[in-house]
């Protein structure tokens, strides 16, 4: 592949959200890497290692392990994963506010 694809943005992942957004067993995940099916780059994060893997060569791996239908339907739930977990974000920070304005309303 391009040396392009390693530095776009979105063109990367690592090999644990790789497992979380597609839905790939980490066992298989690793046997294709050690098949050289997959290219990475090791990277090391605060001292811990962790493979970057592309994007693109993941969703094929993903398509041809789970199928079209199975990766459609883990994309589905991740991204409600994702929404849901937004929502929550905002529901603590608006609880936050609402505090914040009693305690000004009361210093009125």
């Amino acid at each position: 592949m391009s040396g392009s694809e390693w530095t776009a943005k979105g063109g990367t992942l690592s090999h644990k959200n790789a497992c979380k957004e597609f839905g790939i067993p980490i066992d298989k995940l690793f046997e294709a890497l050690k098949a050289d099916k997959l290219q990475f780059k090791e990277n090391y994060a605060h001292g811990n290692p962790y493979y970057r893997l592309l994007r693109s060569e993941v969703e094929v791996f993903a398509k041809d392990l789970l199928g079209d239908k199975g990766v459609e339907e883990q994309e589905i739930k991740h991204q409600l994963k994702s929404i849901t977990r937004e929502i929550n974000s905002l529901k603590r920070k608006l609880s936050s506010l609402e505090k914040q304005k009693v305690k000004l309303l009361e210093n009125i």
